[in-house]
């Protein structure tokens, strides 16, 4: 699991986005999610009851509620890793069977391989589709370069700090083009600076994918800040979704409407 404390690598500032690179053929639409009177957990231990919930193509919508409220058992589900029990669980209209190369997910501990480089782990989605070793290799190094990491590509995984591993992780899942980017509090273990600067990051590299995210966080400003919309969990329920106030603005926190909405779950959460 990444931690906030390095000591193979000091921590460093995340750098200004560069220009998205070039993808091959069309960006696919977003994924359009879709939950309807869902029961999610286990066999004989479910955790989320009578969910119903849309997630928009293209849109971020981020998840917060208690812990052990059912945030990760929610994301999994969407992954594919999880059945409902009860219930339907859909992508685009069709019922959502297992895992696919359209819904990448994305952890907070970073996942990478530890004998590959960076760019041999960001590669990888690539060769599973079948991308000839050129075209991966170029872009791989594309996503490498649009995450700051144009530099560190060959370097193994433990020779990076949590950031920049988390910043690998991040290319790695976009590289193979996925429609929906599933997210399990990726930042969470990174310290202040670098988790915001994380947070900047993700939004730059989100424009033109068109991807679909699902963003799981127990920070309500995280989640405020990188929302379209938020979903709160309670109770074993999807307790609300609401809308969340434009523009994505650090500079605006003190807006009305986003205080009001700040205040409004973190009453929600009994805090």
């Amino acid at each position: 699991m990444s931690t906030s404390s390095e000591t193979t690598a000091p921590a460093a500032a995340v750098p200004a986005p560069t220009s998205a690179p070039r993808l091959t053929g069309a960006t696919a639409p977003g994924a359009r999610l879709r939950f309807d009177a869902a029961v999610l957990g286990r066999p004989g231990a479910p955790v989320l009851h009578d969910v119903t919930l849309d997630v928009r193509p293209g849109e971020i919508l981020t998840v917060v509620g208690p812990s052990g409220c059912g945030k990760s058992t929610l994301l999994r589900t969407l992954a594919g890793l999880l059945a409902p029990l009860a219930g339907s669980v859909e992508q685009d209209g069709r019922p959502l069977t297992g895992p696919s190369a359209d819904r990448a997910l994305v952890f907070q501990e970073d996942a990478l391989l530890p004998w590959r480089t960076l760019r041999g782990n960001v590669e990888l989605p690539l060769a599973i589709q079948g991308v000839p070793r050129s075209g991966r290799r170029e872009q791989a190094g594309s996503w490498l370069a649009r995450v700051g990491l144009d530099a560190q590509a060959k370097q193994l995984p433990h020779r990076v700090s949590g950031g920049q591993r988390q910043r690998a992780q991040l290319a790695r899942a976009l590289a193979g083009s996925p429609r929906a980017v599933l997210m399990d509090e990726p930042f969470g273990a990174l310290d202040a600076q670098t988790r915001s600067g994380m947070q900047d990051l993700l939004v730059e590299v989100l424009r033109g994918t068109g991807a679909t995210v699902v963003f799981v966080t127990h920070d309500v400003d995280e989640a405020l800040f990188l929302g379209d919309r938020v979903a709160l969990l309670a109770a074993g329920r999807v307790a609300s979704v609401r809308d969340v106030p434009r523009p994505r603005d650090r500079g605006a926190l003190d807006d009305p409407a986003r205080v009001a909405l700040r205040r409004a779950v973190l009453s929600s959460l009994g805090t």
